[in-house]
């Protein structure tokens, strides 16, 4: 039953019930699930080590010629075929919504042509990996119980215990079903009662086919943009709003490397991208869900406002290091929680005066209860906006004066600015219009270097950062402006990997680690919208495409491609990638557009300063 071959990132597909979600690979294991919620402790964590650190395996049980999966229409109901010299027979794996009741991961075997033999194999192991459950026989199937957690796995199947894992063997004919179904609830309280599986699958079917009928994105690239929004919605919490970064932790952005961080909480940093993305498609219910909870997490003492919050807002997400397992593909440590939860970044007060901004936007009203807290952001901002800070990128090196921090600044001011222009707020709006002047001012002096045509990493400094291509993309520049043409230029050149952008030089940039990192695919979607906006709507087409095909069968996208190895690394699927696909999509569609509009001003095309750049060469 041991694995004869490596399970790479690209191989694994996303199910989940907007509460917390599963990773299952193309052979039928489930290798990561954490229950109740996104950011509970795994009970299957082979993804960061061996079987031995728990599994869910189906598949059959004599060689596999052929698999072949796919999302079902508009849905997030997964289905794979195995095909055997026997026959075929396929595996569907849903969560359905809970409702109420308790978490359920259900897995249906049928088959399709001739008899195929099967096996199961399961193997919980609570606490990431560290607990062996006691185990019981039930007459429907089995009780696993550990500590605070107890799973109820249900079938018709026999199962039988196996060297302190289950298993069974089983064959599947040509229309015939064998039905599975994991409930998770409190070891204190008693088992919910098991939902017919057939029945959980048509209400989830149905739940998601309605939801994407809502979609209202009608542009080019339909599907992707599709997909990638059905994606956001799993990585929802459905009742706070919050929306994770990635459903997965310590996944790594250099193999083998210790560059692994926890994504199984939520960013402010991504919050108006995210509104954007989910507005595009139609979601506005999302959008605002999202945004109010964006003010709430942000409430309180506005010096102690986070770069990111657990789902419900909770601000202690403490770094520990899990030693007992040996991490993906060797890369060590594997973390849980997050350091840079402490860190200081200037960027967040823009995000959350630009949430409040296309909130008020959709609404067409203003939000008279959380506009004391978003003026006292400001004020702090006022005097905050001058001090160095870590950067977007979460860098454990040393504070400096970041460009795009300090864009981001200016943006907080802009949006307040306009708030109380568009809605009679009361604020002291002569004094942010004179600080948005000088923080735009400084910005264009200090962090442009004249010679080499390019904003820069840092006032001062040589290094390049992607993070910069953020400059057209809320307004603080025009996209035809000369400034913005040279930095495309120079962050392709200086950062570029096959065609590909890195966030930063890892080898000339002090980020207090070791190591290097893949290619980012967020700036390199952000590359794609840089250039649309800038004129270059060719080059941007050629790089989008090719950034497509970076995606698995499913359209799910890592955080980075390691251009060496051809492969996604980071953590998977990852929210920021997908939400930036959706935002370059959209600008492809208006390249002469302001694909802002909702929280940034309108922007002036300049095609005689954009016909100055260079033709890029994306492969």
């Amino acid at each position: 039953m041991r694995r004869d071959q490596l399970v790479k990132i690209e191989d694994y597909a996303l199910i989940g019930d907007l509460r917390t979600t599963a990773l299952v690979g193309r052979d039928g294991s489930v290798d990561w699930l954490c229950l109740p919620y996104t950011d509970s402790s795994a009970c299957f964590c082979a993804l960061l080590g061996g079987e031995e650190h728990g599994r869910w395996l189906i598949c059959p049980s004599e060689p596999v010629r052929h698999v072949s999966r796919r999302y079902r229409e508009g849905t997030l109901i997964l289905e794979t075929d195995f095909q055997t010299d026997s026959g075929v027979a396929r595996v569907i794996d849903f969560m359905p919504l809970r409702n109420g009741g308790a978490p359920q991961l259900v897995r249906l075997v049928e088959g399709l042509r001739g008899e195929v033999p099967m096996r199961m194999q399961f193997i919980a192991r609570f606490d990431y990996g560290s607990l062996v459950p006691w185990v019981e026989h039930t007459a429907d199937g089995i009780l696993a119980l550990g500590g605070a957690n107890e799973l109820h796995l249900s079938t018709t199947v026999a199962l039988r215990a196996e060297d302190l894992t289950t298993v069974a063997s089983f064959s599947v004919r040509e229309g015939m079903r064998e039905r599975f179904s994991l409930m998770w609830f409190p070891s204190y309280g008693e088992s919910p009662p098991v939902e017919d599986p057939d029945s959980a699958l048509a209400r989830t079917d149905a739940y998601w086919r309605e939801w994407s009928s809502r979609c209202t994105y009608a542009g080019e690239w339909r599907e992707p943009v599709l997909r990638s929004l059905i994606t956001l919605k799993a990585l929802t919490d459905q009742v706070t709003g919050a929306i994770v970064a990635a459903p997965t932790t310590s996944l790594p952005e250099d193999l083998g490397g210790v560059r692994n961080w926890d994504y199984r909480y939520c960013w402010l940093r991504d919050s108006v991208l995210t509104l954007d993305a989910l507005l595009e498609g139609g979601y506005s219910e999302e959008a605002l869900a999202f945004g109010r909870w964006a003010l709430r997490a942000g409430a309180g003492d506005a010096s102690k406002v986070q770069i990111m919050y657990g789902t419900e807002g909770q601000r202690h997400l403490d770094e520990l290091e899990l030693d007992w397992l040996p991490g993906y593909e060797g890369s060590r440590p594997v973390r849980i929680g997050n350091a840079a939860a402490k860190q200081f970044q200037l960027d967040v007060f823009g995000e959350v005066a630009g949430v409040a901004y296309v909130t008020s936007m959709v609404t067409g009203a203003a939000d008279h209860r959380s506009w004391p807290r978003i003026r006292a952001l400001l004020e702090y901002l006022e005097t905050a906006w001058s001090e160095p800070d870590d950067g977007i990128w979460e860098m454990r090196g040393p504070r400096r004066h970041f460009v795009q921090s300090k864009v981001m600044a200016w943006l907080a001011f802009d949006c307040a600015v306009r708030l109380v222009e568009r809605f009679g707020l009361d604020a002291p709006l002569a004094r942010w219009k004179r600080i948005r002047t000088r923080i735009h001012k400084e910005v264009c002096a200090k962090g442009y270097d004249e010679k080499r045509r390019t904003f820069t990493q840092y006032y001062g400094s040589e290094e390049l950062d992607a993070a910069v291509l953020m400059i057209p993309i809320v307004g603080f520049l025009p996209g035809g402006d000369e400034r913005v043409t040279g930095t495309i230029d120079a962050i392709h050149d200086g950062l570029g990997h096959d065609g590909f952008i890195s966030r930063y030089s890892t080898a000339s940039t002090d980020d207090g680690l070791p190591g290097s990192e893949g290619q980012f695919l967020a700036c390199s979607f952000w590359l794609v919208t840089a250039l649309a906006l800038n004129g270059r709507s060719d080059e941007a087409r050629r790089l989008f495409e090719r950034l497509l095909s970076l995606g698995n069968d499913l359209e799910l996208f890592s955080e980075e491609y390691d251009v060496t190895h051809r492969r996604l690394i980071g953590n998977f699927p990852q929210a920021f990638t997908h939400l930036t696909l959706v935002q370059a999509a959209k600008t492809l569609g208006s390249p002469t557009g302001d694909i802002s509009a909702r929280y940034a001003r309108p922007q002036t095309s300049t095609p005689a300063a954009a016909s100055k750049g260079r033709v890029l060469d994306h492969g």
